[in-house]
């Protein structure tokens, strides 16, 4: 199982730089599931939520699982609000 850990802060602006380190990271570790720990996010916006729907999608076409751990309370409410906590279970 790999794992990588979401940055102190993720908004549009990093959103890209981020989404390519968690990439890399998913292509350098063994197949499995993929966990993500949003442990440590303290500053973000709505495209927290696009980048895990799209990490999802990355592993989901590499035949791996993503998990995502210890949610901050509002990044439950974001994804709730957008309607896919069905995509991204917290």
């Amino acid at each position: 199982m790999g794992e990588a850990r979401l940055p102190e802060r993720l908004t549009t602006a990093e959103a890209a730089a981020t989404l390519d380190s968690l990439r890399r990271a998913l292509a350098a570790q063994p197949g499995g599931a993929f966990t993500v720990d949003a442990g440590g996010l303290r500053s973000f916006d709505s495209s927290a939520v696009a980048l895990l729907l799209e990490l999802r999608r990355e592993a989901q076409r590499a035949g791996r699982s993503l998990s995502v751990t210890h949610w901050p309370p509002r990044l439950r409410d974001l994804v709730a609000a957008y309607g896919v906590q069905e995509l991204l279970p917290a």
